[in-house]
């Protein structure tokens, strides 16, 4: 029985089939809900033909939904319409994967699930012991406990997630500069970030290098190229300023503090769940758009560990796709 996974988020559609396939498109769920349909079945027509479709999301907590449980209602619906008679299965927290109007009924399971099924399929990569999944995506990271192979986490709702250090709403694409960084370098001093959405993290990694430019992309704070040269007019703004007076030194000072911010929030973050663990996990797991700064985290943790990189293991773009990768080798399994 062949399987497609489905990963339907706020900002991004991703889809793999568990054997090697994957694909991850930008689509702004809170500007066009009433388009999701036909953006999933656009997304399932260049994707290898499949029997059976199995769907997991995070796209319910956007703002064109009053609850959780209108979007995933919707979600759900939307990805049904879009199989166009191929049977579907929601993925939830409890590991099942059930008919769409089981899920609707148990929206809080159904709900950001996407987490627990790569939890699942990573603890292949550390079978015995302790082990830390450390997923860094384009708006949140995955701080995940596994013991044994198996997902040892203390929360299953977002809120819950978030409660207990497991769930980071920071990203290497969205997140705002204001919202990571108080203050900026410039001319030797510092000036307070304007708290307003100038810039995002994009901007300070394209600035770094650490990710590569998209001249066609527009899915950016200004609705301009993911570029290096507007990157650097982005967090220009950040402190009110523009090119004439903010040089490429400057935008380049600006990134580095942007970047040893995020990393040092998600170092408090994993340090806590860490000494919550009770011992140093024996495998350290890292993947996701920004598994560069998963890298950065480990590092800086100062672990002594094995560290398992799905870039390296299964490829960069099943490492993006890393949830609906597994939820596919997950349903195929099953």
């Amino acid at each position: 029985m062949s399987w497609l996974a489905l990963d339907i988020g706020g900002a991004n559609l991703k889809a793999a089939d568990g054997l090697g396939f994957a694909v991850a498109r930008p689509f702004p769920l809170w500007q066009r809900p009433q388009a999701l349909a036909g953006e999933i079945a656009r997304l399932l027509a260049d994707a290898p033909a499949a029997e059976r479709i199995a769907v997991t999301m995070t796209g319910e907590l956007a703002d064109c939904f009053g609850t959780k449980r209108e979007g995933v209602a919707a979600i759900a619906r939307a990805a049904s319409e879009a199989a166009a008679g191929r049977a579907l299965a929601i993925y939830l927290t409890d590991g099942s994967l059930v008919p769409l109007e089981e899920a609707i009924t148990r929206p809080l399971e159904a709900a950001a699930s996407n987490w627990h099924a790569l939890a699942r399929f990573a603890g292949r990569y550390a079978p015995g012991g302790s082990a830390l999944l450390i997923d860094i995506g384009s708006t949140t990271a995955d701080l995940i406990p596994l013991a044994g192979g198996v997902p040892a986490a203390q929360g299953r709702t977002d809120p819950e997630r978030m409660a207990a250090g497991e769930l980071v709403y920071t990203g290497v694409i969205r997140s705002p500069v204001c919202a990571v960084s108080r203050w900026l370098p410039w001319r030797g001093g510092r000036v307070p970030t304007a708290q307003e959405l100038f810039a995002t993290t994009w901007d300070a990694y394209l600035v770094l290098g650490d990710l590569e430019e998209e001249p066609g992309s527009v899915h950016t704070a200004d609705g301009r190229p993911a570029t290096r040269g507007a990157a650097r007019d982005r967090l220009a703004r950040c402190i009110c300023a523009d090119r004439e007076v903010f040089s490429e030194q400057d935008a380049l000072c600006a990134a580095r503090r942007i970047a040893e911010d995020q990393l040092e929030g998600l170092c408090e973050a994993a340090g806590r769940l860490v000494r919550r663990m009770g011992s140093p996990p024996g495998t350290m797991i890292v993947c996701g758009q920004g598994e560069f700064l998963g890298r950065r985290l480990v590092e800086r943790l100062g672990i002594v560990s094995s560290v398992v990189s799905l870039h390296e293991t299964l490829g960069p773009i099943l490492s993006r796709c890393a949830p609906a990768h597994a939820l596919a080798v997950l349903a195929r399994e099953s």
